[in-house]
């Protein structure tokens, strides 16, 4: 989980996808965190994508560094803990501005269930399991 998340940390942004009914829906994002054992995003409760995670909770996530590109499937399970937002806040202080604590709106999900796999066109593909 640490190299999944030291890859992602790295790349910037990277690309969630959801489904919308029978509609994929792809964004690009850019929280990403360990806090409490588990790989964590973070939205705003009020926005489509959160809306869509509630509704099926299996997400599919993307990046890719130049060389090597990560998918990351899993199942996003709500937080929306005082302790789990105050903990991505201090990790993107410019979220401060739109995101609170305990506001209502802020909330963070735990990737559950997850397999990634990370690949290249001159190695092949290695897959972790957390």
């Amino acid at each position: 989980m640490n190299e999944v998340y030291e890859f992602l940390k790295a790349c910037g942004t990277y690309y969630l996808a959801t489904a919308d009914g029978d509609q994929p829906r792809v964004r690009p994002f850019g929280t990403v965190d360990l806090y409490d054992g588990c790989l964590t995003i973070q939205t705003g409760k009020v926005k489509d994508v959160s809306k869509q995670m509630e509704s099926n909770p299996k997400v599919e996530i993307c990046a890719f560094n130049g060389s090597e590109w990560i998918r990351v499937c899993g199942k996003a399970v709500a937080d929306d803990s005082v302790e789990a937002v105050a903990h991505m806040l201090e990790s993107y202080p410019d979220l401060k501005a739109m995101y609170a604590p305990g506001d209502g709106n802020a909330v963070v999900y735990r990737i559950t269930e997850a397999v990634a796999t990370i690949s290249s066109f001159t190695a092949p593909p290695r897959e972790i399991r957390f």
